[in-house]
């Protein structure tokens, strides 16, 4: 027996085959890891639910459109009480002023008018 494996360690592909296995057997062993598994005969698996809601749909937002635009009425000055010079109804003529009347009277008599200056009086007319 000796003297096959000293016929084979003489050979130099004798000695590298056996050394190849071994380090290829030391390569591939690593540390040993020990496993503990306590079971009770069946897996303990917990799947997706058999039910999906639907999703839930929330509708937009409402638009409401502001309020139309309408421009503001043109400015119109308020008609005057009276025009100048045509009085309409009862009128009190003071002088070079013509005014309306605050009260009715009987034609020619007493009246004024109020301006500025003061009470101007004159007849109604």
């Amino acid at each position: 027996m000796l003297s096959m494996w000293s016929s084979l360690l003489r050979r130099p592909r004798g000695v590298a085959v056996p050394g190849a296995i071994l380090v290829a057997t030391l390569a591939a062993a690593g540390p040993a890891q020990a496993r503990v598994w306590v079971g009770f005969g069946f897996p303990f698996y917990v799947g997706p639910p058999a039910y999906y809601p639907p999703p839930a749909y929330y509708p937009p937002p409402a638009y409401y459109p502001p309020p139309a635009y309408y421009p503001p009425a043109p400015y119109y000055p308020p008609p005057a009480a009276y025009a100048p010079g045509y009085p309409p109804g009862q009128s009190c003529y003071a002088g070079g002023t013509v005014c309306p009347m605050e009260r009715s009277a009987a034609s020619g008599s007493a009246c004024y008018c109020t301006t500025a200056q003061g009470r101007i009086w004159g007849r109604a007319g």
